[in-house]
C-alpha cells in the first residue's frame, strides 16, 4: 500500500503577512539578487547548483496558501528549475490562482538572477540562498582551476535556525513595551509621473567604486549609508514642484534586526524607520541635510526606539481579535493601513551591505546587486569588493531624480557606470 505523503506547513512571521495583501501589478512586491560572472552562464550547471542549495534551505520549497484566518506555507514537491530570462524585471510570483514556488533562478549572458516574493524572506535571508547557489556554481565549473584551493561552504546556520520565526522567538524578550513611538504621521511629499508601458519597472544600476563613493563621505564626515540617503533627499528636492515644497520628504529605510537580536533565521526579520527632512523649514544645502540624516539615523538606530516600533507591530498580530478576523477582512484592513502609511513615506533607500564570497572566486565574479519592485523611485544598494552598484527602479518614464542623484556623484571625480533595463 502506498503511504501518503505528510503536508508540512508553517505560519507566516511578522512581517511577511502584510506582503499577500498588498500585492498590486505595478508593486509586485518581488525583489532581485543578481550575480555579474566574467564567464557566460552554463545552465546546466546552474541547474545543479540550484538542485543543491534547495536542500540547505527547505522554506524555499513552499507554496503561498490561504486558510479562514491567516496566509500560510504549505510544503511541496515542486522542483525549481532555471530559465533563461524572459519576463520584466520582478515580475509578480505569487499568483492567487497558481500553486507554485515563490521564488526564480533566472539567467541571461554572464548574470544570474534570483527574484524572490517578500513575503518568503528578507533581502539578508536571500541572500544566504545565493551565496550558497554561487558557491555551488563556482566549484562545479571551476573545480578543475580551483583544484586544491576550493574553500569548504559556510552554511551560516543550521536548517532549523534558517527555518525559525524569529520576530516569534523574540516576542516576550522586547522591553520598552509601554513606551509610545515618536514616528512622524504627517503627510509627506509623493512623487509623481507618468507610468510605464505594461506597469513595467524601469530599473537603471550605477557601478562604482566603493573607495571613491567612501573618500566623498569621510569629506562630509559621514558613513556611505547616510550620504547617500543624503544625497537622495537632495535629489529628490531638485525636481520637486515648487508648490510641493511645503510637505516633508520621508525616506523610509529597512533596519536588518539580526544585528541587533540573535538570530541565524533566513525568513524575514526587519524593521523599518523613516527619516524626514522639510525643506520649507530647513537649508536645501547638502551638508545641512547630511547632519540632519546622521542625527536622524543615530536617534532611530537604537535598541530602545526598534523595540518600541516592533512591539506595537506585534501586539496586533498577537490581539486575540486580531486573530479571529477572517483572512478576506485581514486583507481589506492592511491594505487600508498600508495605504495610510503610505501617505507618510515618499520612497525608500534600502543598503543590504557588503557580500563576502570566498577569495578564490573572485577572478570570475565582477559584481553582484540588488533592485525590487517599486510603485516609486527608490534606491537599493549592495557592494561585492570594490564595486558598489546603487539601483534605482521606477514605475515611471521620468528619470529626472536619477539623473540628478549619478550626476552629483560624477561631479565630484567618481567614475560611474550606467546601465538600464529601458
Amino acid at each position: 500500500m502506498k503511504q501518503k505523503k505528510t503536508i508540512k506547513w508553517r505560519r507566516l512571521d511578522n512581517a511577511s503577512k502584510i506582503f499577500p495583501a498588498t500585492i498590486t501589478s505595478i508593486d509586485t512586491k518581488v525583489f532581485r539578487l543578481s550575480c555579474e560572472l566574467y564567464d557566460t552562464i552554463d545552465p546546466e550547471i546552474l541547474q545543479k547548483s540550484l538542485d543543491l542549495t534547495i536542500e540547505s534551505f527547505p522554506l524555499y520549497k513552499s507554496v503561498l496558501r490561504r486558510g479562514i484566518f491567516w496566509y500560510y506555507f504549505e510544503s511541496s514537491d515542486i522542483k525549481p528549475e532555471v530559465e533563461i530570462e524572459s519576463l520584466p524585471v520582478c515580475a509578480p510570483i505569487y499568483i492567487k490562482e497558481k500553486r507554485n514556488l515563490l521564488f526564480r533562478v533566472i539567467y541571461y549572458n554572464k548574470r544570474i538572477n534570483l527574484e524572490v516574493f517578500h513575503a518568503l524572506t528578507d533581502g539578508s535571508g536571500s541572500m544566504w540562498f545565493m551565496e550558497t547557489l554561487i558557491y555551488h556554481y563556482m566549484t562545479i565549473r571551476y573545480k578543475d582551476k580551483l583544484s586544491d584551493d576550493i574553500p569548504k561552504i559556510n552554511y551560516k546556520a543550521s536548517i532549523s535556525e534558517k527555518m525559525d520565526d524569529s520576530f516569534e522567538k523574540i516576542h516576550n524578550k522586547i522591553e520598552n513595551r509601554n513606551k509610545k513611538s515618536k514616528r512622524n504621521k504627517e503627510k509627506a511629499y509623493h512623487i509623481k509621473g507618468n507610468k510605464n508601458d505594461e506597469n513595467r519597472t524601469r530599473l537603471i544600476e550605477g557601478s562604482m567604486s566603493v573607495k571613491s563613493v567612501l573618500d566623498l563621505a569621510h569629506k562630509y564626515n559621514t558613513t556611505l549609508t547616510v550620504f547617500l540617503t543624503s544625497l537622495f533627499f537632495y535629489s529628490i528636492y531638485k525636481e520637486m514642484p515648487s508648490n510641493k515644497v511645503i510637505y516633508p520628504v520621508i525616506l523610509s529605510v529597512p533596519i536588518n534586526l539580526r544585528q541587533y537580536y540573535e538570530s541565524a533565521t533566513a525568513r524575514n526579520f526587519f524593521s523599518t524607520m523613516n527619516i524626514s527632512y522639510d525643506f520649507n523649514k530647513n537649508s536645501p544645502e547638502l551638508e545641512s541635510i547630511i547632519e540632519s540624516v546622521n542625527d536622524s539615523f543615530k536617534r532611530g538606530l537604537t535598541k530602545e526606539e526598534i523595540s518600541i516600533h516592533l512591539y506595537k507591530l506585534m501586539s496586533l498580530e498577537k490581539n486575540p481579535f486580531t486573530r479571529i478576523i477572517p483572512l478576506g477582512l485581514k486583507d481589506l484592513t492592511l491594505k487600508i493601513a498600508n495605504h495610510i502609511n503610505d501617505r507618510r513615506i515618499t520612497t525608500t533607500i534600502s543598503n543590504i551591505g557588503q557580500i563576502k564570497m570566498p577569495t578564490e572566486f573572485q577572478d570570475y565574479i565582477h559584481q553582484f546587486s540588488i533592485c525590487v519592485s517599486a510603485r516609486r523611485p527608490q534606491i537599493t544598494l549592495c557592494s561585492y569588493k570594490d564595486n558598489l552598484v546603487i539601483s534605482f527602479t521606477s514605475p515611471f518614464e521620468e528619470t529626472d531624480i536619477q539623473r540628478t542623484f549619478f550626476k552629483y556623484l560624477t561631479s565630484n571625480n567618481i567614475e560611474v557606470t550606467i546601465t538600464s533595463n529601458f
